[in-house]
Formats: C-alpha cells, structure tokens, sequence
C-alpha cells in the first residue's frame, strides 16, 4: 500500500513539473487604433488609445497552443473614451517556430465610460484574428478585434479595434 502511495506521489510529481514546463507566463502592452462601427454613424474619429495586461500560453502539440489574456484596454472613439477589461481566450497555431496565427473568442467588460445621453451595455463580445513572432522570451503581435454585440441597446453599434503589441514572458 505505501509503495503505491509513493509510486503514485512519483508520477503525479513528474506529470506536474513536465507540464510546468509547457506553460509560459508574461505581461504584454502595446497600441490600440479604435473605432465605433454601425448604422448612421458619419464622420467620427478613431481613438488611439493602449492596452496592457497578463498572457499566458498553454502548449497543447508542437503547433498548437491556448493563450488567455487579461488586458486593460482604452477603446471608444476620439470624444467618447470607453475602457473594458477584456479576456480574450485565443487558439495559437504555430509554423517556424517563430511565427503564429491566433484566434478566437474575446470578453470585455466595461470599467469606464463617457456616455451621458445613453447606457451602454457592460459586456462585449467580440471575435479576434491576428499574428504573432516569438523570440525567445520577447514576443510581438498585431490584432484585429471586431465586435459582435451592440455596446449600446437597440442601437447598430459595435467596437472594432486593431492592437499592436508587445511583451515578455517571465517563465
């Protein structure tokens, strides 16, 4: 019975420490260039704004892996700032070992907003496809995020928002 325990204790050990090794952790900042789209939206102007926050990746083969991220990011338009917390959950795939293509869904939640006439909607869903390069510890990617919900109720307006980034995993 104790030999199993121990042996069981052993493997588990094992299996852990392996898998700590296919797990990065690092922090990421960078540039965003946003916008509001819809119906009966005319001559507004973009807001350049910044995002930052933590990235980890979870190495699932060789060529795959998962990348949540908790990042703070300044959206809106030039005369109307809107910040959200966003948790975009991505599917990395990647070639030559440097490069990569990411996607997947993204969930921001509002923290601050200039609305005064209106309400906004606290959540946004929002879908992502970008690109990415590794070296080493340093990384670098460019995103598109495009919005699937109305930020404002009964109202045809949704984020678009397109990020450059920078970062480093820690370990």
């Amino acid at each position: 019975m104790k030999k199993s325990f121990l042996l069981a204790i052993t493997i588990i050990g094992f299996s852990i420490s392996s898998n700590a090794q296919d797990i990065k952790f690092g922090f990421k900042g960078g540039v965003n260039f946003s916008t509001i789209n819809g119906d009966n939206l005319d001559d507004i102007d973009a807001r350049t704004g910044y995002h930052i926050g933590a990235v980890a990746q979870i190495v699932l083969t060789d060529m795959f892996a998962l990348q949540p991220e908790l990042i703070y990011s300044a959206q809106g338009i030039k005369n109307l700032d809107i910040d959200y917390i966003n948790i975009p959950v991505l599917l990395k795939f990647k070639f030559a070992k440097l490069f990569s293509v990411e996607a997947g869904p993204q969930f921001g939640f509002i923290i601050n907003d200039e609305y005064t006439l209106v309400e906004p909607e606290n959540i946004d869903f929002s879908g992502v496809l970008g690109v990415g390069v590794e070296f080493g510890s340093f990384f670098g990617q460019l995103r598109y995020n495009i919005g699937f919900t109305d930020i404002v109720k009964n109202v045809d307006t949704k984020n678009s928002n397109f990020q450059v980034s920078v970062g480093y995993y820690i370990f």
